[in-house]
């Protein structure tokens, strides 16, 4: 067996690194060249393949190059490139159809090509589909198998994975959904074969889009909580504790990453093509867009509570990727609230061990002891577990928390959210 993975990011390099160690010969493509120069010396661009797992395969049983060309003589082409979003957040497809036209110009008779990038459903049949065709001159269904199959990594987990993360499949036909099953059977436990690629591309949105709203919700529940003088995190521990009809979700100050931000967007611009507007799931994007503000408004009254203005304030952000154990910054509420911290006159540093540097703040992570004292005001965005939290409390003058990180501490010149 021969699989090319096109596009090496998040998703794409797991699976490739998944293939490989099943004995497959993989064949990596990247439009970044960077990216390919560190994996075809072994060293991981991603914290969930570590360099230590990825050089035994870099240059044997994983090959990685720029050119699709060698995709020619694999038996199954993932795509896995980016799905973001345009102004007027709008689907932003073009680097869907930049893959489409590089694979429709080496797909031979009986290749299996399977879209894993997430996208409202009908991508796969009414776009996907045709830009094969008209480059290979083959039929989908006929001369090659063409299917979907989300992609469910996490980013940071390690108590599900690749292999024990049950997969979706749905194929244009059911040799195409068999031959995709057929495949992901190789590293996957349990692979779950829908009807239509349709189900498999609106099954991913429901997984993100209901996370989406349950976070928007405690989110909401969070503000008023603060007005009220009510602990929302108490809260939210006792209506836990229910054994039935209840899954806890915990407020916080936005999403981030490349799948929640983004993703109910996606069925949102479908559904107006059905004179369908999906209200419920909007709002739930605007309630979390706004956090951020939120946040930064909070952090503005733990100063003003102790005399002091935004303006001239230092404060130390913890944690800058959006979510804890990731380096990952794309869409982290992170960065919103630095940006709007810093247009209210504060001196806005952060700390972050798995964030070296962010270029487009023009700010580097800072030492974590000398940064605490010498702020006025900490402010915990993502709880990354190499930050000794108690520690933070004791050596901070004041201390914001956005994720409940501080629960169990009792200290006067802690506030949460």
């Amino acid at each position: 067996m021969k699989v090319g993975v096109i596009g090496l990011g998040y998703v794409g390099l797991p699976l490739a690194v998944a293939f490989a160690e099943a004995a497959a010969d993989v064949v990596g493509v990247d439009v970044n060249a960077q990216t390919v120069d560190s994996l075809a010396r072994g060293e991981s661009t991603i914290e969930d393949i570590t360099s230590e797992r990825l050089a035994p395969l870099a240059g044997g049983r994983l090959a990685v190059g720029t050119d699709p060309a060698p995709l020619a003589g694999c038996d199954a082409i993932l795509i896995c490139v980016p799905t973001p979003l345009a102004h007027q957040r709008e689907p932003d497809l073009s680097f869907v159809d930049a893959a489409a036209r590089s694979v429709a110009a080496v797909l031979r008779e009986g290749q299996l090509v399977v879209l894993e990038s997430t996208t409202y459903p009908g991508t796969t049949r009414e776009r996907l589909a045709p830009i094969l065709e008209e480059g290979s001159g083959l039929v989908a269904g006929e001369g090659f198998h063409l299917a979907f199959s989300p992609e469910r990594i996490d980013p940071g987990r390690t108590d599900y994975t690749v292999r024990t993360t049950p997969k979706v499949v749905g194929g244009l036909t059911a040799s195409c959904r068999e031959a995709a099953a057929d495949l992901y059977g190789l590293i996957c436990d349990a692979v779950v074969a829908v009807s239509s690629p349709e189900v498999a591309e609106l099954t991913k949105l429901l997984e993100n889009i209901f996370r989406s709203v349950n976070i928007a919700l405690v989110n909401e529940l969070a503000i008023l909580a603060d007005r009220m003088e009510i602990d929302v995190w108490e809260v939210i521990d006792a209506a836990a504790s229910k054994p039935f009809g209840f899954m806890r979700f915990e407020p916080g100050p936005g999403m981030g990453g490349h799948c929640l931000p983004i993703d109910p967007f996606y069925l949102a611009f479908k559904a107006r093509e059905y004179d369908f507007p999906t209200e419920f799931i909007e709002l739930a994007g605007r309630v979390n867009q706004a956090q951020p503000h939120f946040c930064t408004e909070r952090a503005v009254r733990a100063l003003n509570d102790v005399g002091k203005p935004a303006r001239g304030s230092r404060i130390l952000l913890l944690g800058v990727s959006y979510k804890a154990g990731v380096a990952d910054i794309r869409e982290s509420p992170a960065l919103k609230i630095a940006a709007m911290l810093t247009e209210l006159g504060a001196e806005v540093s952060y700390h972050d061990p798995h964030v070296p540097e962010v270029p487009e703040l023009g700010l580097r992570s800072v030492e974590l002891d000398g940064a605490l004292e010498g702020s006025d005001l900490a402010v915990i965005v993502t709880s990354h577990a190499e930050v000794d939290v108690a520690h933070v409390v004791e050596h901070a003058q004041r201390v914001l928390d956005l994720r409940g990180a501080t629960r169990g501490i009792d200290a006067d010149h802690v506030v949460r959210l």
